[in-house]
Parts: structure tokens; sequence; C-alpha cells
């Protein structure tokens, strides 16, 4: 129990787990049992507004990867086998530093998939990332896209061994209805509509030495997809600062006056920096406690009006109406469901579903 209460209060829609599992195709029965054994209930997947935790999606997607023997499972036209990353990041490990380290990254891929490339390339005197598509990717380009940035995100954070940021992230297609999400996708603001999907990194970060060694690579492959995802909330843009300030204080009124105060800043100047990375303060606020709402009932048997009164709802009834307009379900059903295939899932378990993809 302690460890589930101490993981990260962040959730992904469920429209990763469902344009996934859409896909497979042929694999559909497989994956819904992937599903299953992480902890997300199925019923979950017909509504356009639920959440789950990123631990849920980064353990449905390990076991996702480990069930096909594709560690991008059915993205591309040939699949990626158990060991690919690992392979990948042992070649990367003795570089120079992280400049080096991605020009092999790109080289690999250029070897290993067909549908996809990655280029590096010097651009306003920053190092370009760019995502090169060698062929329709069907449906579910955009999430394809998305997750082929965080990959290279997430090697990149872990071997410098913190976080990198981006000058920017652009995207070459429309701003999608889940645009408001890319805030805690990626450790730069992103740009849509752009000449090419790429991310645009400092001088600096490529200049960084690689901290990283075989003995920790296991970790971070038995963690993998979720250090892709969640970007630190201590390196990031304002609004993570803001929603920082706010987790710590759970249960405590905090008006803005507050939070501007604690940043050293006037309301004002607040509201304009939030405003410039696309949002604003009830909507940082209004984000962490569905997401701490939707870990809590999930993760543990606290009481569901307890968890709405130290989110500051008064009124479980309030609660309840909030909680259903964050998921679709009302939270003592979100519970049952959740209860019922974690319950399934220990019922299935068997060796470590993170084995095979850190061999």
């Amino acid at each position: 129990m302690s460890e589930r209460l101490s993981a990260p209060s962040v959730t992904v829609s469920i429209r990763m787990v469902s344009q996934l599992l859409d896909r497979l195709g042929a694999h559909h029965t497989r994956a819904l049992d992937c599903i299953a054994r992480a902890g997300i209930a199925p019923p979950l997947l017909d509504q356009e507004s639920a959440r789950v935790t990123v631990e849920q999606f980064a353990l449905f997607y390990r076991t996702l990867a480990i069930e096909l023997d594709d560690e991008t499972p059915g993205m591309f036209s040939r699949p990626l086998r158990a060991g690919t990353l690992k392979f990948l990041c042992l070649g990367m490990l003795d570089a120079a530093n992280l400049r080096v380290a991605l020009h092999r990254f790109c080289w690999f891929f250029r070897l290993v998939l067909d549908d996809l490339h990655f280029e590096m390339g010097e651009e306003d005197g920053l190092t370009r990332i760019a995502l090169v598509e060698r062929t329709d990717l069907g449906h579910h380009r955009i999430l394809i896209l998305e997750l082929m940035l965080m990959l290279v995100q997430g090697i990149a954070s872990w071997m410098i061994e913190r976080k990198l940021l981006f000058a920017r992230v652009d995207l070459d297609y429309p701003a999608p209805a889940h645009a408001g999400e890319y805030i805690n996708m990626y450790a730069g603001p992103a740009r849509f509509d752009q000449a090419r999907t790429a991310l645009f990194i400092e001088p600096a970060f490529m200049d960084a030495p690689i901290r990283q060694d075989k003995a920790s690579l296991s970790g971070f492959l038995r963690k993998a997809p979720m250090d892709w995802i969640h970007v630190s909330v201590s390196e990031r843009l304002f609004t993570h600062r803001v929603r920082d300030l706010l987790e710590a204080s759970l249960g405590q009124p905090q008006s803005v006056e507050d939070v501007a105060r604690a940043l050293h800043v006037s309301p004002r100047t607040l509201a304009r920096r939030l405003d410039a990375e696309g949002t604003h303060f009830q909507a940082v606020k209004d984000a962490l406690r569905r997401d701490v709402a939707i870990a809590r009932i999930s993760r543990t048997d606290q009481a569901i009006a307890s968890i709405g009164a130290e989110l500051g709802f008064d009124d479980p009834a309030a609660f309840n109406r909030a909680f259903k307009q964050w998921t679709g379900t009302p939270p003592g059903s979100y519970r049952r469901l959740a209860s019922t295939n974690r319950s399934t899932s220990a019922r299935k378990s068997g060796p470590s579903p993170t084995g095979g993809a850190s061999r």
C-alpha cells in the first residue's frame, strides 16, 4: 500500500490505451488481457473522458510488448523484438556526450525500422531531432509520433541523469483535442501545424556527459515507458511549479494569491506566465485534484468521502459529480471496476511482466 501511495499522482487519457488496442487487430483478445493485468477496467475504454494512472499505462505497455514480442506493439510494419531497446541503450552508454549518443540513436533506428527514421541536424543554433515518416502510419499516426518523441525524451534524460528540456517541440499536425495534455507529456512548449515533427535541444544539453552504465540499465527498462511520459514538476514549466505547491498543500485552502506569494510573483504575473503556457490557475488545480482522486480511488481503500474532503470538496455529492465529469464514471463504480481488475491481475500473475523487456 505504501508503494502505491507514494507513486506519482499523474494520469493519462484512456485514449492512449484504447488507440493501442485498436491498432492491434488480430491481437485484440491478448491486448484486452494485458489491460486487465494492468488493473485497467475494460468498461473505461468506452468512456472518452476516462483516465488511468501513468503506472497503469506503463504496466499495460510493458505487458503488451512482452506478450507480442514487440517493444513498439503494433505500431510498425515489423516488430521490434524483445531486447531491442536494451541493445540500443548498450550502444549509447560509452558515448562521450549526449550529442554522440543521440547520433547513434538516430542511426540505430535507420537499421531496425522501415516506417520511421530519426534525423539529427542543426537549426537556429539548436540541435534538431526530426521524425521522418517513410510510410503512412495510419489512423493512429499522432499516437505513434507522440510515443516516439517520448522515447527520445526518456532515453536522453536517463542517459545524462537529468531531465532533458526542449527549446520547443514542433508537430506537423493540427492541435488535437487533447493538446492540453502536451504540457505534461513533453519537457518543452509544443507548436502545432509545423513543417516537420521534431524536438529542438539547447547546445548545453548536447555536451552533457553520459552518466549511466550497464548496472543501471535494468532498472530503467523495468519502469519503461513510465519515465518517458511524466515531466518532473521540479524541473519544468511554471505550470508544474504551481502544481507542485498545490500538491504539497493538499487539504488546505490555496488561493491564486497564496501560490503567487510562494513563487515570489504577483497574481497578475502568475496568470500571465500560466497563460503563456496555455493554461490557467483553476485548470492546474482541477487537473491535480482529478489525478489525485483517480490515483487514490484506484490504489487505496480510503473512504471516497474522505478523499473528496481532502481535495477540498465539502459536499460528497459535489465530489461525485466532479469525478463523473472527469472519468465518465462515479467514484464508487470506478473503484469496484479497479478492484475487480486488480484481483484478476493477481490471480493471473506469474513471472514478472517486465522480465522479458530487460533481458
